[in-house]
């Protein structure tokens, strides 16, 4: 791997021979090393992470969000957990339709699916943790409750992404004090929030998921227009499958089967892994042209098919097949573009990703979201719970395998992923940023693979993301690569915040390290000890 220039700004990867965590936010990392370093594992070390930003990074993420989770326990096959939230069992499209509601708003009760996420992680602790709730939820719970400073990018989604929960009071009173977003610095605490935290800490999930948060939420969204029941929140469960995987040179790329969108990384690294991309004469331009290619390719297969695994009506292997590959590859021209498919479906971009390698070689990678900022800005004031609006990802169309319909999961974009050789964990890795998460996978992986960099380099490369027929473009990109890829026939524009969010832990066997990155464009830090 090249050694980065120490002229120019930027940082070193993180370096340890024992556990390391990388999250991006920095009391989250330090949370994850005070676990590992008394004595718990990647899973507890994850948990008390992302419950920590639950609170500290509320517009990213929180209890009343889903989770997705790769863990690979040393020596160990690895497992996909699917904590998505389903829609309430009186979600029915025809009743919706009568109402002539052909689009879900973001920010409507029916935008609201069930939180899948404490449901997860209790269940993540509960079988491969190996400290109890109490210890795990800590971190969180002392935040909650004694307060937590905001950070600068906090600082920067909140203002931006304010007028989210301005729309309803019981959000406004307590996310916008004083009416404006609290600034770099400031204090906040959600005593509510810790209440049910330390509830959820001596009962399990049962404190979320029946009782009075359970109440409090369906009354609320009932009093909104919800279809949710008492019953929809105690009947949630998450469940376990095998990870699906495709190879990119020499290594297999791990994520979580449909209803995530992990399958649309497989289809771009697959695509990608057909072009020499580490030929010296390959130019940015080429390569940024060539991901833009590969992921419109992959995103008009995965706008189509990706749904709830009950309702899929394709074959995933059939779609990763030589044959399936080689038809999209063979469209893809290094001269000019293809045509653009067009994802109709809500955009977003918020989402808290960590990734955790303990002593013993555990890997997780966990990703954790209320889907927009601030999911739908409906919050629950009494059990301090903001809840998502996954649901937002359904549509409202008669036939579509994603269509809204009583207790259905719905497409999803956020994604953990893993890579591995030889069987063998090599890195826990994600790319947070929306519909950008599988484009991001893809990008990393050849960042790495293609050309030397360690995990903090090739998080620190300019970004490039192709949807609807448009070319964003990161700032720090050249005008004369803007110019190359416009000759091409690509509608391009700079990108108006950063693309993505990456973590990424790499484990070097050969020399017995950790390499950890944390991505600049967020607030945090990769630290091992």
């Amino acid at each position: 791997m090249q050694q980065r220039d120490f002229f120019k700004p930027g940082r070193s990867v993180a370096i340890s021979d024992r556990g390391m965590a990388a999250t991006s936010h920095p009391q989250a990392t330090l949370a994850a090393v005070d676990i590992l370093r008394a004595g718990g594992n990647a899973v507890d070390a994850a948990v008390a992470a992302v419950a920590l930003q639950s609170v500290i990074d509320p517009h990213m993420t929180g209890i009343g969000g889903d989770c997705f989770a790769l863990y690979t326990p040393a020596g160990g096959r690895p497992i996909a957990l699917n904590g998505s939230g389903r829609a309430p069992m009186g979600a029915n499209l025809d009743y919706l339709l009568e109402k002539g509601i052909t689009t879900i708003a973001d920010d409507s009760p029916h935008a609201v699916t069930v939180p899948g996420a404490v449901d997860a992680w209790c269940h993540l602790v509960g079988t491969y943790g190996g400290r109890d709730m109490g210890r795990v939820l800590a971190p969180a719970i002392d935040a909650a409750e004694n307060g937590y400073c905001i950070t600068p990018r906090v600082e920067l989604d909140w203002v931006r992404y304010s007028s989210r929960v301005a729309k309803y009071p019981d959000a406004a009173a307590y996310f916008l004090p004083n009416g404006r977003a609290p600034k770099t610095g400031e204090r906040m605490a959600n005593p509510a929030l810790a209440a049910t935290l330390r509830r959820i800490a001596g009962e399990g999930r049962d404190a979320f998921y029946t009782g009075s948060v359970a109440e409090e939420i369906t009354a609320l969204l009932a009093s909104l227009g919800g279809l949710h029941a008492e019953s929809d929140f105690s009947s949630y469960r998450c469940f376990e499958t095998a990870p699906i995987s495709a190879g990119y040179r020499g290594m297999d790329l791990l994520e979580c089967p449909p209803n995530g969108q992990g399958l649309a990384a497989l289809l771009i690294a697959r695509i990608l892994d057909g072009f020499d991309l580490r030929d010296p004469k390959l130019s940015e331009a080429d390569r940024i042209h060539l991901l833009a290619e590969a992921s419109k390719a992959a995103y008009a297969r995965r706008d189509q098919l990706i749904a709830d695994p009950e309702h899929i009506t394709f074959d995933i292997d059939a779609l990763l097949s030589d044959q399936s590959i080689e038809a999209m590859r063979s469209r893809i021209s290094l001269d000019k573009v293809a045509d653009a498919s067009v994802w109709d479906g809500p955009l977003h971009k918020d989402t808290v990703y960590v990734s955790v390698v303990d002593r013993d070689g555990n890997a997780m990678s966990l990703i954790n979201s209320v889907f927009f900022a601030f999911g739908s800005g409906i919050y629950a004031p009494k059990s301090g719970v903001l809840l998502q609006n996954r649901g937002a990802g359904f549509v409202v169309n008669q036939g579509h395998p994603n269509a809204i319909g009583p207790g259905k999961l719905p497409f999803h974009t956020i994604i953990p992923a893993q890579l591995a050789e030889n069987g063998r964990t090599r890195m826990a890795f994600g790319v947070m940023g929306g519909q950008y998460q599988a484009v991001g996978h893809a990008h990393l992986l050849s960042q790495i693979l293609d050309r030397d960099l360690d995990p903090q380099q090739a998080s620190d490369q300019p970004r490039s993301f192709c949807l609807n027929g448009r070319l964003s473009l990161e700032p720090t990109i050249s005008e004369e690569i803007k110019a190359d890829l416009e000759r091409r026939g690509h509608i391009t524009e700079w990108a108006d915040e950063p693309i993505g969010g990456c973590q990424a832990i790499m484990i070097d066997y050969e020399r017995g390290v950790l390499l950890g990155a944390s991505d600049h464009r967020k607030d945090g830090m990769a630290l091992g000890y």
